[in-house]
């Protein structure tokens, strides 16, 4: 990109709700954490590819909080949009909201953040468009972006730190 345009949150959201069956359910009965965070990756990407318009790749999960255990037959809907854009890493947002669909109660189930690096066919990082938050909850996660931005640094440094220090040998030989 010569010119880097703004996108508005707005532009990159993804809304997907889908029922919770029995073969997605633990023996609680509740939907299987793993099961959750396959979907939060998946509507988390759809919004990153919507605000990059390229290839992309997931960087790291920085957070998966369940809130609320999510019952068998209830709903699960999942809103994700960019919240905060570096030069070429976007951070996604992730709202996890169970229904009752018998009494039409809804929690906040889980959220979620993500950072995904845009890329060219080449696999070289991309500039992405700048973000702009309109409503209310998107200034407030804007706002809040740059102190998790610089924990995930600080987690990556770590992550690396540690990797040097890990034991990679095959275990059984």
């Amino acid at each position: 990109m010569t010119d880097r345009i703004t996108k508005t949150c707005s532009q990159s959201r993804v809304i997907k709700t889908s029922r919770v069956f029995p073969l997605d359910t633990n023996n609680h009965g509740t939907l299987f954490g793993g099961k959750l965070m396959s979907m939060i990756d998946d509507v988390a990407s759809i919004s990153a590819s919507r605000h990059a318009r390229c290839e992309i790749v997931t960087a790291s999960t920085d957070s998966v909080d369940f809130l609320f255990p999510i019952q068998k037959d209830h709903s699960v809907c999942l809103e994700s949009y960019v919240t905060w854009v570096g030069k070429s890493s976007m951070e996604v947002f992730v709202k996890v909201i169970s229904e009752n669909l018998m009494t039409g109660e809804r929690q906040l189930a889980a959220t979620s953040f993500l950072t995904f690096v845009a890329l060219s066919k080449e696999g070289k990082a991309l500039t992405v468009p700048y973000v702009r938050p309109v409503s209310e909850e998107e200034i407030m996660m804007n706002e809040s972006a740059p102190m998790r931005a610089e924990n995930r640094k600080k987690r990556r440094e770590h992550s690396k730190t540690l990797g040097k220090k890990i034991n990679v040998n095959v275990p059984w030989g």
